[in-house]
């Protein structure tokens, strides 16, 4: 009976946990094109961000068509940016609209 309880207690830890820390971008995956004054581009993967030559280890947090993506290092640590999803190759920011490049 204690094993059990242990297994169980220890499950829904790792859940909860897994949840702090998720590393999937989900429908963030890929390569964004940023137009308008300043294009750039922004490429998301599996725990991390890439834009402008400059990698970060991130943690996305995904509610309906929104997305926030924390930066868990380098400068901007514990900043969120928040996306919007629009379109499947759509998607809005404080700093514009993004297009789904790959």
């Amino acid at each position: 009976m204690k094993i059990k309880s242990k297994l169980i207690f220890f499950s829904f830890l790792l859940l909860v946990l897994s949840a702090w820390t998720n590393s999937d971008p989900g429908p963030l995956a890929g390569t964004w094109q940023l137009q308008g004054m300043f294009p750039m581009k922004i490429h998301f993967r599996d725990g991390q961000c890439e834009s402008m030559g400059l990698i970060e280890k991130v943690s996305y947090e995904i509610n309906g068509n929104e997305i926030r993506v924390t930066s868990e290092n380098g400068p901007m640590k514990g900043l969120a940016a928040r996306y919007i999803m629009l379109t499947p190759t759509t998607m809005k920011t404080d700093a514009g609209t993004f297009w789904r490049v790959e």
